[in-house]
């Protein structure tokens, strides 16, 4: 049987194994969804965008040196605000429902770029819900009543679309909600890379005290990485797009600026919707220890509670449309019969 070389235009068997593999890799980086996008909301101007950060490595392992343990595990590829939402996101989620609006939010009105604070988690739900309904999606959180401040219900079996056992707070069919408990410390603190990756103790993707500033983006005057935070006794929270150090995914502000709501209630149960809600994630006036994955207040807060310390921002559960692409099985099987086919036609001319 005659050998095959790749020299002077000639192939090898492993040659073709090694396209072929190549192009099973492309194939997989094409269909691997991507959450990385700016999407708008709003009309007019009363438009904004809210720019968000993949969260990959799915089945990544837990956490079980943090709280709370185990942390972290989340078995799906997703997407959450890189910075937090601003108060100008919230002046114009009001002006969007015109002058006769009996869900406006209220805030502080510290600056049109600083993060919205003061709105209770039951705000910020219905704010969530609005960014799904406004785009064509429907509702993560099941409000039954009028007030903008009341509680949610539950989401029960008998609605079939929305029901998850796993989480009666979330319709599974939303496409943007309010981080779960591990969705938000796998976006703060695990490391990437692999499913074993591991985590990291603070949010800045260190394992040593971030150093206090006033405002920062994550880099140096040279574009190099920094590890930083707002807090430590500042005077009041940055912008949200100077909130200081970056996640190992790029996420900015997780630690210190403001606290943030997580979905999850306190107990981790989510089976009644005036159960005290999660924060985390430490504020401008906090010391080092709030940044950690060790730290968690020994209780939550009523989720009609509001706070100038507390914040938040926004996960995506739905990627920005791919690319038109062929099947990956059917793209694979047309490469290897394109290589077959070369190889054939090599050894006729031999």
């Amino acid at each position: 049987m005659r050998c095959f070389h790749w020299f002077h235009g000639r192939w090898t068997h492993s040659r073709v194994l090694s396209v072929a593999a190549g192009a099973l890799a492309t194939v997989a980086s094409m269909a691997a969804p991507s959450y990385a996008a700016v999407v708008s909301f709003g009309s007019g101007g009363n438009q904004f965008n809210m720019e968000f950060v993949t969260i990959g490595n799915p089945g990544n392992t837990a956490d079980t040196t943090g709280t709370p343990i185990p942390a972290g595990a989340v078995g799906y590829t997703y997407g959450i605000g890189k910075f937090e939402v601003s108060e100008d996101m919230i002046t114009k989620y009001n002006a969007n429902f015109g002058t006769a609006n009996s869900l406006a939010i209220t805030k502080d009105t510290r600056g049109t770029n600083k993060p919205a604070t003061n709105v209770s988690w039951n705000e910020a739900a219905r704010f969530v819900n609005w960014l799904n309904t406004s785009t064509g999606g429907f509702a993560a959180y099941k409000f039954t009543t009028g007030g903008v401040n009341d509680n949610i219900a539950l989401w029960t079996a008998s609605d079939t679309l929305d029901y998850d056992a796993s989480n009666p707070y979330r319709s599974k069919r939303a496409t943007y909600a309010l981080p779960s408990y591990d969705e938000w410390y796998k976006a703060a603190f695990y490391k990437g890379g692999s499913l074993n990756a591991g985590y990291w103790l603070y949010t800045t993707g260190s394992n040593t005290a971030p150093t206090s500033v006033a405002s920062g983006t994550g880099f140096d005057v040279n574009g190099n990485r920094v590890n930083e935070a707002v807090y430590n006794g500042q005077s009041g929270p940055a912008d949200v797009t100077q909130a200081g150090g970056l996640s190992a995914y790029g996420v900015m502000g997780l630690g210190g600026n403001v606290f943030e709501w997580e979905e999850s209630s306190f107990d981790l149960a989510n089976s009644n919707g005036s159960s005290s809600r999660r924060f985390r994630g430490g504020n401008w006036g906090g010391f080092s220890g709030f940044l950690s994955s060790s730290f968690l207040l020994s209780s939550g807060i009523a989720p009609s509670s509001q706070s100038q310390e507390i914040g938040f921002r926004v996960v995506s559960l739905s990627p920005s449309a791919p690319a038109a692409v062929p099947e990956p099985s059917m793209l694979v099987i047309g490469t290897l019969f394109g290589l077959g086919g070369l190889v054939a036609k090599r050894r006729m001319k031999k």
